[in-house]
């Protein structure tokens, strides 16, 4: 386990001691809570026994959501197997990509990235096998209120000052991540307001430049902190083989860029107008 994963708590069902229940009939075990820190939580998603079939999404990307044991704790995940390179992508009638990537690896690398950066709001994701195919196995979030596209459609407001904030910091990480696939259906609010972001197939792209930097107005000191301390080595140990060298490469171009903006910033408008502290 690599030392920038922060100890964390989480409560998930637990199995008593006994025969599991008919896989025909509704599991009525009585449950009590068991708490994980990550470590255990990645030894889960690694070696728990991928169960019955929940879902499958609607994407073309099929992910589903499975249930998983492994004979202690029962919890949900999804497996995500996407692994899609084209030299020429029509997104849609008025966008082509050259160099499209679709890959299941980046949910791993963005996950890892978001942990050394200090950010806590990116599910837990990890490389296994299953059935047959390398994919990426991703901690369902358990205390989801509703999708983003939602609150909007249903003009939910909330918490005005934190959901700003967490905004600030998704398109600051999306930046850096250069994420060209953000939609109200993978940023997620939890009935505490706070975001989860979620889904990073189509990120990591080669792009040097930011994407949409006029966006970019505040930023939480600690996340400017850390990206500004970004090193080579850091990320490739913290990312392992879930990006490139070139990946890496124009990830820390863009880093400069975003921290060369915030710096401009602050010079001109001051601290107080420009950083928060929302972690």
């Amino acid at each position: 386990m690599r030392s920038h994963l922060w100890t964390a708590t989480l409560v998930v069902t637990t199995l008593l001691a006994g025969a599991a229940p008919a896989a025909s009939q509704p599991d009525t075990t009585p449950s009590s809570p068991v708490v994980l820190s990550l470590e255990e939580m990645e030894q889960f998603l690694l070696n728990a026994k991928v169960g019955r079939t929940i879902k499958v999404s609607k994407g073309v990307t099929k992910a589903r959501q499975v249930s998983m044991s492994d004979g202690r704790i029962t919890h949900d995940a999804q497996i995500q197997d996407v692994n899609i390179e084209k030299p020429l992508f029509e997104v849609d009638a008025k966008h082509t990509e050259v160099n499209f990537k679709d890959l299941f690896r980046y949910n791993i690398a963005a996950y890892r990235l978001s942990r050394l950066l200090g950010l806590d709001n990116v599910p837990m994701s990890v490389e296994r096998t299953v059935e047959g195919k390398p994919a990426a196995v991703t901690w369902w979030l358990d205390d989801v209120a509703m999708e983003e596209g939602d609150r909007v459609k249903k003009k939910i407001e909330g918490n005005p000052i934190r959901r700003r904030n967490y905004f600030s910091v998704m398109l600051a990480f999306d930046e850096l991540i250069q994420n060209r696939d953000r939609n109200g259906g993978n940023i997620l609010w939890s009935k505490d307001w706070k975001m989860w972001m979620i889904d990073h197939t189509r990120a990591f792209r080669l792009g040097k430049e930011l994407l949409q930097p006029k966006n970019l107005n505040t930023i939480d000191r600690g996340f400017l902190d850390r990206m500004r301390e970004l090193t080579r080595p850091a990320i490739t140990e913290a990312v392992g083989k879930s990006l490139t060298a070139a990946e890496i490469d124009a990830l820390l171009i863009r880093r400069d860029l975003i921290v060369k903006l915030f710096d401009q910033k602050i010079a001109a408008q001051g601290q107080a107008a420009v950083l928060y502290t929302l972690f």
